[in-house]
């Protein structure tokens, strides 16, 4: 009698934790950090952290920009007008950044064209005043490699003192935290 009665137990049990197995999350193995930069799907999971730079949490972003020690970069890819003079960028809905974020759409592609390049790294120099030690954080948004992509290009560019923030605006707002409207800068 025990004895069956231990086994519907543990059967119940057994029930219990497959049901709920079923309902939580899955777990997702760790991205590992690349060697080169991510060329593509990059609304996708992104490694805990790169090497080279700082990684940080919201709260670690807060407390720097209250600092006064880096400039913000919202690096969320745009479209541009095929047809329009001067090829603006097409903005489908509004965009919210951090607070005195600079815009710097598309540096954060695989690989950008040489205009760009030379773009990002123009706003970079203007943007640091050549110092190559100013402080530079780089964001997008939640499970996004264009800030990934972006933090890298910079530390390849000489940056020695480079942010990334991979919650991006996503966790800026879901801390509760402010924000603005967001304007890119006008394209290469």
């Amino acid at each position: 009698m025990v004895a069956g009665w231990s086994i519907r137990i543990a059967c119940r049990v057994a029930c219990a934790v497959l049901a709920l197995a079923a309902v939580l999350p899955a777990r997702a193995a760790p991205v590992e950090e690349p060697t080169g930069y991510r060329l593509s799907d990059y609304r996708a999971p992104t490694p805990a952290g790169l090497t080279g730079a700082v990684t940080l949490d919201a709260d670690g972003v807060r407390a720097l920009l209250a600092r006064g020690e880096a400039l913000p970069l919202f690096v969320q890819r745009l479209d541009r007008s095929p047809t329009l003079p001067g090829a603006p960028w097409l903005l489908s809905k509004p965009y919210r950044q951090i607070p005195g974020s600079v815009w710097l759409p598309n540096v954060g592609l695989g690989a950008p064209d040489p205009a760009t390049m030379a773009w990002f790294q123009q706003h970079l120099d203007r943007l640091s005043g050549g110092d190559r030690a100013r402080g530079l954080l780089f964001y997008c948004l939640s499970d996004c490699w264009l800030s990934w992509n972006a933090a890298k290009r910079a530390l390849s560019l000489g940056h020695t003192r480079v942010y990334w923030f991979p919650a991006g605006i996503d966790g800026w707002l879901e801390a509760g935290l402010p924000s603005e409207e967001a304007t890119p800068l006008p394209g290469p």
